[in-house]
């Protein structure tokens, strides 16, 4: 699979604005976190990731997997097989997001 992603790393910056509404506008929807989840273990195809996120319907999964990629979050790689074959890839800017999934979870383990 080829890297299309860029090597840039971004620079930490001095000051932080308070402002969550960025990231919740990069991410989207409710479903993003979760392909994103998915996603950690490694390369999916549509289909792969439908079966492991139980209740997003294809339309839902499609909006998301569209935004995260206009957003710089994934890659989408199309194969010309037949049928054709599309698998989704995080991008470096994707990956960073780790650390905020493992926060969540840990929060959700102490408080649910």
């Amino acid at each position: 699979m080829g890297n299309k992603a860029s090597s840039y790393i971004p620079k930490t910056p001095e000051h932080i604005e308070c402002n969550i509404e960025k990231t919740l506008l990069v991410l989207g929807g409710k479903w993003a976190f979760l392909v994103i989840r998915e996603l950690f273990g490694g390369t999916k195809r549509f289909g792969e990731l439908q079966r492991q996120i139980p209740n997003v319907s294809p339309r839902a999964l499609t909006t998301t997997l569209r935004h995260l990629e206009e957003q710089g979050v994934l890659e989408r790689e199309v194969f010309p097989t037949v049928p054709v074959t599309v698998e989704y890839t995080l991008t470096p800017k994707g990956m960073d997001l780790h650390v905020i999934c493992k926060e969540m979870k840990l929060w959700a383990a102490r408080w649910t």
